[in-house]
Order: structure tokens, then C-alpha cells, then sequence
């Protein structure tokens, strides 16, 4: 069966199913998992689908928009081997944020398993924790529809009421001369609001974005507890990185 056939049928079942875990594609298509991971990989790109840890979603359940989708399988080795040295630190019974953003929204399938709560702004994140051992506290307010997930004044007084163990957010950039840097202020509000009510914040963040400057810039380095990055950072740039006391797991 070509990959065009293979097409049509994997969107025909999703439109019908909403969601098809990939052992399911692999019998109806006839053809091995690694075949159909690499075709949902493809249309994910292509923005037809939303990839889930396993299978798939039809977009009109996740609601997820194609910029986002791209983003969460940009650099995906690198930020699942962040969110499993993540989800390590993460123990049960704990109260954990998480903020938006792609590389966060890959930490669900590696905490899924456990009896946590989380408080999150991220529609994709609740979306993929549903059903699971995870209690979620979705925040309120206004839904950015083009970052999915819920942003505002309210969201911040929401987040005020509450106390965590740990947050983990996610930033467009970082450096040691500017420290946290955000593609916006509401991003970058969130970010801060969770981590000023968090006993440690960690940092998930690919090398790719270390000492790069966004637009915004919203906190020093001093504000995270811990930074866990990917393989490809610098020996020179992780001893810079933790002679400023932070913890960096990499």
C-alpha cells in the first residue's frame, strides 16, 4: 500500500475515531508501527493531525494549530530526553505547574503513570493527560487560540491561589547576560507567576535556545532552581552555566 492510500485511510479513521493508537493503524493498514509512526510524523507536519504519545488525534479534537504541531516535533530527541530527566524529578503525591509550550507538552507521556496534580495553562497538555493517574487543574481566563492555551489576568489571579512543590516552564530564550527571555509578555507573566509559586523551578530548555535573546526579556537566571537541557551543550558554556549556582542536568 502506497503512502498516498495510507494517507486517506489513517485521516478516514481518525475523522470517524477521533483518536487511533498506532498498533491499531499498523493492522488496519497492514504494514509495520515504524511505518505508520513515520507517516503520522509526516502529517503531523503537514498540520492533518495532532501526534499523541502512541497514536494520533483529528485536529478538530486537540485543536491544535499546524505552527504548534510543527513545533512540538522540531528537535523532538532532544526534548524527550529533557522530559524524561524531567519527569525523574517528579514524584507522586506532589502539586506541579506546567506551562505552555512544546517541549512541556512532550513531558505528559513520562507523567501520565503518576498520582500527581497539575496545574497547567496548556490546553494540549490537558488534552494528553486526560484519563491518565493525573489529577489536572486547568487555569482560567482567555484562550490564546494560536498558542493554545489560557492566558490573561485571570489565569494570573488563578495561579495565585495556589502553592506547588515544583514548576517547569519553557522560554524562547536564555542567556547568562539576560537571563529568561519570552516571544511575549503574556507568555513570559505566566512563566513568572508559576515560578513565584513553586518551591524550585526547573528550566526545560533545548541547547538550541541557550544564550539567545527573544524579544522579551522577563527574568533573571537567578529565578530557576535547576536547568535541564539536551547533550549538545557546550563543556565551556555548562561550566559558565553552573558557576552561576545553578543545577544543570544535561
Amino acid at each position: 500500500m502506497n503512502f498516498q492510500l495510507r494517507k486517506k485511510l489513517i485521516l478516514q479513521t481518525l475523522d470517524l475515531q477521533g483518536t487511533v493508537e498506532v498498533k491499531e493503524f499498523a493492522e488496519l493498514l497492514q504494514t509495520s508501527e515504524i511505518t505508520v509512526r513515520r507517516d503520522l510524523g509526516v502529517l503531523a507536519e503537514e498540520g492533518l493531525l495532532f501526534r499523541t504519545h502512541g497514536g494520533a488525534m483529528k485536529l478538530s479534537l486537540a485543536q491544535t494549530p499546524v505552527h504548534f504541531t510543527n513545533k512540538a516535533v522540531s528537535r523532538a530527541e532532544e526534548k524527550d530526553y529533557i522530559c524524561r530527566k524531567a519527569a525523574a524529578n517528579i514524584e507522586d503525591g506532589e502539586t506541579i505547574f506546567l506551562d505552555c509550550g512544546s517541549t512541556l507538552a512532550r513531558l505528559c507521556p513520562y507523567i501520565k503513570h503518576k498520582y500527581i496534580k497539575v496545574i497547567t495553562n496548556s490546553l494540549p497538555i490537558v488534552y494528553e493527560l486526560m484519563d491518565t493517574n493525573v489529577s489536572i487543574n486547568l487555569v482560567g481566563g482567555e484562550v490564546d487560540m494560536q498558542r493554545q492555551a489560557v492566558h490573561g489576568m485571570i489565569a494570573l489571579e488563578h495561579l495565585a491561589r495556589y502553592q506547588a512543590d515544583k514548576a517547569f516552564i519553557g522560554v524562547d530564550g536564555v542567556s547568562l547576560a539576560k537571563g529568561l527571555t519570552a516571544a511575549s509578555e503574556k507568555e513570559a507573566s505566566i512563566a513568572t507567576a508559576m515560578a513565584s509559586h513553586a518551591k524550585e523551578v526547573f528550566l526545560l530548555c533545548d541547547s538550541s535556545k541557550l544564550e539567545k535573546d527573544n524579544y522579551f526579556q522577563f527574568a533573571p537566571l537567578s529565578m530557576v532552581t535547576t536547568l535541564i537541557t539536551d547533550a549538545h551543550i557546550s563543556p565551556e558554556l555548562l561550566a559558565r552555566y553552573e558557576a552561576t549556582n545553578l543545577k544543570v542536568i544535561c
